[in-house]
């Protein structure tokens, strides 16, 4: 016989401290397997159900010359430096710098494949444009950054020469090692703005005491050492920016606007500078002369300065120039003329010049849905549609063939830039593609005669609000929601009503078979998009919405959820940069037949000036309901849960001077706020004081037709 041996409370211990440790090697275990382990997110394997990028406004470009060109180099307001597509406006490579002015990006030169930046004033940096990569970067010295150019001897550019308010410096183009810096004289009183080289192993430096003289310097490249040193009176002049240009080799430029002329110094030798009064030279002048402007072509890595250039006259005359030999002349006068520019392509250099056309029998007058008018503005071009042509630039005759003509979407908008790429065809011709950005921030890639290659919405890459708006119900899905009737009806009414509404839902059912079967028999590149503005309806999920985005350019989008799809866009003409806005959603499309209706509250940055609009956010139009005018700036705004007799919930607005503004302003409206009034109340902040103001609303006579708040009490 056997007996069984018993355990020992030790040994029991033992048993339950060693379970305990092997609990804890598993969890030990466990937790350095979770930390070894990763994973992506569904967007990071590019699995979106759509994708749209975009680059911000243009703020420089540069596109290749050439017949098989296919890229174009463009810096933009967002601080990105980007490469696109010139066929297809796909983006090749972009960089986003910091969202400051340490980002900011001053300047764009190309010199070949290389694209040379500078970024904050303080950052230069060489670009490899087919890839985007960074071939090098240097620190520039800390001073406020004028302007940027090539510099080199022997007709070819080989360094990059930086100058700042104090200084001038010289870096190779190869690797952005420094040559030499030197510090500008009498730099705290002469405002140093302009720089130029005629490659022929010196650099000249203009600068400014506003209303007495201007300096010239001149530097050797190869030391630094300044070789010659000139002052000229000049009274007249208050800046060189906007008002003064480098021509030819090495020829200032300067317009006068009170004497209406022009004054010419050669900055190698000239002592004083020559006046040619614009009437001795020919010109007819008709308007007063308020401002004139000189426009100066582009300089390349190669060869001197174009010696011919614009004189803008008025906001729509331009006069096309030439120095030569010593002497000012007039080439063509371009009356109502909305853009100029040069392009060069070989040996062949162009002026081009947009207008709109004026005979516009066959273009009617475009729809602006936002309602608003520009027809008594200088610029306003009926029809919005626009030529572009070619002049050869050294003697202003018209090349033929070359007109190309576009229209654009919206009304009161003005085309603001102008890009051209050239080249010459086989028969040695002129040919060439433009680039069109207009002041909505859209971006239109032409070829000739004016076929739209692509388009680019390029506000979308500053949305400042949004809202998801839900579809309107088709037929079929009104039927649904009231299938039963009403009680008084009847029973047989109601009846009846059920069964009609399940065989329009049986038809709608059928048809969509009918479409999934046809398309499952067709190659899916043949398979049509049918989401346009008139089939909109909501999915059986609900899940479908419209997209209503507000860009801080003030233009406005309706954007179909499960496309990407634009269905409409307005712009909002005069919205100023730095706005705020508040979008309000007052009515759905739950109300039918009454439709959703959206606001819109614009606030001016500077002058807190406040405007209102009301839209339908599934069609893009204006509303026939006027909103309410805004005499004074608009401190706080909201909507409250309750509604007038059409379903549109009530928007407060609340000025500077404590008056409560109501939309819609119905006596029903009224009544409920009289009621409500105990529970509204409005805080606002002053930031810079650091208090917080807490108001009430306060009942008035209904007759007064208007509500007042008064501060109930400081909080701190």
């Amino acid at each position: 016989m056997v007996q069984g041996s018993r355990s020992s409370p030790a040994s029991l211990s033992l048993c339950s401290l060693g379970g305990v440790m092997a609990a804890l090697r598993s969890l030990l275990l466990l937790s350095v397997s979770l930390a070894l382990c990763a994973a992506v997110y569904e967007d990071q394997v590019g699995k979106f159900d759509w994708r749209q990028q975009y680059v911000g406004r243009l703020k420089f470009s540069s596109l290749e010359s050439g017949q098989g060109a296919k890229k174009l180099i463009a810096v933009t307001e967002k601080n990105v430096i980007t490469a696109l597509n010139s066929r297809t406006g796909d983006i090749l490579w972009r960089h986003v710098d910091k969202d400051t002015s340490e980002g900011s990006v001053d300047a764009l030169l190309m010199y070949g494949q290389d694209a040379i930046t500078i970024s904050g004033g303080r950052l230069l940096r060489s670009w490899e444009s087919n890839i985007g990569a960074l071939n090098w970067e240097t620190v520039l010295e800390p001073a406020t950054f004028q302007m940027v150019s090539f510099a080199g001897t022997q007709e070819t550019a080989r360094y990059v020469a930086v100058l700042k308010n104090s200084y001038i410096a010289l870096y190779f183009l190869s690797n952005g090692h420094q040559k030499w810096s030197e510090p500008l004289p009498d730099s705290d009183t002469v405002q140093y703005q302009l720089l130029h080289s005629s490659y022929k192993g010196v650099v000249h430096v203009v600068g400014i005491v506003p209303h007495s003289h201007i300096s010239v310097l001149t530097f050797s490249v190869e030391d630094g050492s300044i070789s010659s040193r000139i002052q000229v009176p000049t009274p007249w002049l208050s800046s060189l920016q906007g008002f003064c240009g480098v021509v030819g080799d090495g020829v200032l430029i300067c317009a006068d606007a009170v004497s209406v002329s022009l004054h010419i110094l050669p900055l190698q030798s000239g002592e004083e500078m020559i006046k040619y009064p614009l009437q001795s030279l020919g010109v007819e002048l008709v308007e007063d002369i308020k401002q004139l402007s000189v426009i100066t072509a582009p300089r390349g890595p190669v060869g001197m300065a174009l010696s011919q250039f614009f004189i803008q006259i008025s906001p729509r005359r331009f006069l096309l120039m030439q120095y030569r030999d010593g002497t000012v002349s007039p080439l063509r006068d371009f009356p109502q003329i909305s853009l100029v520019t040069f392009a060069s392509t070989a040996d062949k250099t162009v002026a081009a010049v947009m207008q709109c056309k004026t005979d516009m029998k066959s273009h009617p007058e475009t729809e602006n849905p936002a309602g608003q008018s520009c027809v008594q503005e200088p610029w306003h071009c009926p029809g919005q549609t626009y030529t572009i042509n070619l002049y050869l630039a050294e003697s202003g005759r018209r090349l033929l063939e070359t007109t190309m003509t576009f229209t654009l979407e919206q009304n009161c908008v003005r085309p603001d830039s102008l890009y051209l790429q050239l080249f010459l065809k086989k028969d040695d011709s002129v040919g060439y593609r433009a680039l069109v950005q207009t002041e909505d921030n859209q971006l239109l890639f032409l070829q000739q005669p004016g076929k739209l290659l692509w388009l680019r919405e390029e506000s979308l890459a500053d949305v400042i609000t949004m809202e998801m708006v839900d579809l309107p119900l088709t037929g079929a899905q009104a039927e649904l929601e009231g299938e039963f009737g009403k009680k008084a009806d009847g029973l047989l009414g109601m009846f009846f009503k059920r069964l009609s509404s399940q065989l329009i839902l049986l038809q709608s059912w059928s048809a969509h078979l009918w479409k999934m079967f046809c398309d499952a028999r067709k190659p899916r590149s043949q398979i049509r998009s049918e989401i346009n503005i008139d089939t909109l309806a909501r999915d059986d999920f609900n899940l479908q919405k419209m997209m209503v985005m507000v860009t801080s350019s003030g233009k406005l989008f309706g954007i179909e959820s499960s496309s990407g799809s634009i269905l409409w866009k307005f712009y909002l003409q005069g919205v100023l940069p730095g706005s705020s806005f508040k979008l309000l959603i007052q009515r759905t499309t739950a109300h039918f037949p009454h439709p959703p209706q959206c606001t819109l509250l614009v606030k001016d940055k500077e002058t807190s000036v406040s405007s209102l609009y009301v839209f339908n956010p599934i069609f893009g139009k204006l509303s026939q309901l006027t909103p309410p005018p805004l005499q004074r700036p608009i401190m706080q705004s909201f909507l409250l849960p309750i509604m007038d007799h059409d379903y549109a919930k009530v928007l407060l607005l609340l000025d500077d001077q404590h008056k409560v503004i109501t939309f819609p302003a119905t006596k029903y409206v009224l009544q409920q706020l009289q009621e409500l009034s105990p529970t509204v109340f409005f805080y606002l902040v002053d930031s810079e004081k650091g208090k917080l103001t807490g108001l009430r609303l306060h009942k008035v006579p209904i007759s007064q037709g208007a509500l007042y708040s008064f501060p109930s009490r400081s909080l701190f």
